[in-house]
């Protein structure tokens, strides 16, 4: 959302393209309760800073084009939750409420406090070889310790073990083409702030990683959308937009893609790599999900189809979803050249990341195949324990051919997705709404379910999720049984 976050006043237009189809959470209930859960759904995403001033009630009654009693209404409803503070003579800001503790029990769960998570799609840590991996790692460190601690690329056991399986996979790199970063995020970060100005256009899938939207708007860039369809990238839409709107950048996730689970082909990434030379386009490919592929593996990377201008793109990877996300360990992989300029900025960002967790992660690389078919065959059997679920309880739901990764990207019956959200916090169960997974404001058809949780876990939270769609809709059905967390 573009709001000016210095003067912490928001735009009243700006807000109202935001909340979207908001009118659908009134379909059981007031229209004045769809427009504060549609504000609150806002504020608890992110996407309203808290301490922002919002626009008069009778300026946002005129950009909705309702009542201006439906807006007082909608204001004194998040007020007394906790999500607006009133002050005499201003404008009220947003905020976020103190929780309080949930009950054991479904019919508990009308706080603002979340007891379930279907927003995080990762699996837990395969726990015996990270605590393996450490402990190869206290006995390596010693060396290290000599030193000052400070490696601006990453030492280099773990730059050799990411630059063979690079090399395995049919793109031959070297250690000296890594650059280790905190995670992909802080990778995706630091390309940003060396190649990006303020109003510069990004090129991104639609729909696409909320991460990735939200760290391009916080670096004041302008992600482009580029929508793909149910059969994958439309390469030729792609050339349209870059052709016409020039973007600076571009970011793709061709691999298990999030969070639509598709993967891009091997014809199309060749037309792709293509497409990047010619139009000179430098482009992000994100393959964090690569390793998590489910029925089959996926094509060689992106950048091996490349025969000219191997500059232009940059590959991101980690470990967090293939093995634990509380490794904080990703990486970069380009080009010479390229790392050399990142890595010339890099210091007025941060000084490198840990050593210890970085010995930790080059050993879970080399015993990576005694590790991986297990947490494949893990996802496998929950993803499909999650269909058979949804087809139990959501039988109108109609999940989108993907394949791979940690989510299924479901198509809704009705656009309400954002109501749907809402219905589900006040439940207890997180679930992000299909917009939070674009630029626009649109994909209220569709949401993000994730199968990484526990077996009872899933079917909990699926049984809480049902509730919350014949909340919004007004349909219904058997009751799910009481939730114990």
């Amino acid at each position: 959302m573009s709001i000016d976050t210095m003067a912490r006043a928001l735009d009243e237009d700006l807000l109202a393209r935001d909340l979207g189809n908001w009118r659908t959470s009134s379909r059981s209930g007031p229209a004045y309760q769809g427009l504060a859960d549609g504000i609150r759904m806002l504020i608890i995403d992110g996407r309203l800073p808290v301490g922002a001033r919002l626009p008069s009630e009778r300026a946002l009654a005129d950009a909705l084009r309702v009542s201006r009693t439906t807006v007082t209404a909608a204001y004194a409803q998040l007020r007394d939750d906790g999500y607006l503070v009133a002050r005499r003579g201003a404008r009220s800001t947003t905020a976020l409420p103190v929780t309080a503790t949930a009950s054991t029990t479904v019919e508990a769960f009308t706080t603002p406090g979340i007891s379930v998570n279907f927003a995080n799609a990762a699996l837990a840590a395969p726990a015996t070889a990270v605590l393996d991996a450490f402990t190869t790692a206290t006995r390596q460190i010693t060396p290290y310790l000599q030193d000052i601690g400070i490696e601006l690329t990453g030492v280099l056991p773990l730059r050799e073990a990411i630059a063979e399986r690079y090399c395995a996979r049919g793109l031959p790199t070297e250690p000296d083409e890594i650059m280790v970063t905190t995670g992909t995020l802080h990778a995706f970060g630091l390309i940003l702030a060396t190649y990006t100005q303020p109003g510069d256009r990004v090129l991104v899938d639609q729909p696409t990683y909320h991460g990735a939207i939200a760290a391009i708007t916080t670096a004041g860039g302008r992600p482009v959308p580029v929508p793909l369809t149910e059969d994958g990238w439309d390469l030729g839409a792609m050339h349209a937009a870059i052709r016409q709107l020039a973007p600076n950048l571009a970011y793709l996730v061709p691999d298990n893609h999030n969070p639509t689970g598709l993967t891009m082909p091997a014809a199309h990434r060749r037309e792709l790599a293509d497409l990047i030379a010619d139009t000179r386009t430098r482009t992000i490919i994100d393959e964090t999900m690569t390793e998590v592929w489910i029925d089959e593996p996926v094509p060689a990377p992106v950048a091996s189809f490349l025969n000219r201008r191997r500059d232009l793109v940059m590959t991101l990877g980690s470990m967090s979803k293939s093995f634990w996300g509380g490794l904080r360990i990703g990486w970069i992989r380009a080009e010479r050249s390229t790392l050399a300029t990142v890595a010339a900025l890099r210091p007025s960002i941060d000084m490198g990341t840990p050593i210890f967790e970085q010995l930790a992660a080059a050993e879970l690389l080399r015993v990576a195949e005694d590790v991986l078919p297990e947490r494949r065959e893990l996802l496998r059997t929950r993803r499909a324990l999650m269909l058979s679920l949804l087809d139990e309880h959501l039988p109108d739901w109609r999940p989108c051919p993907g394949g791979g990764g940690l989510a299924l990207w479901v198509r809704l019956p009705a656009p309400m997705s954002s109501a749907l959200s809402a219905a589900a916090s006040r439940m207890g169960l997180d679930v992000p709404p299909g917009p939070r997974f674009g630029v626009d404001g649109t994909l209220e058809r569709f949401v993000r379910i994730p199968y990484t949780l526990p077996p009872d876990q899933m079917a909990d939270a699926v049984r809480l999720l049902a509730r919350a769609w014949r909340s919004v809709t007004g349909s219904t059905g058997p009751e799910p049984q009481a939730l114990v967390v």
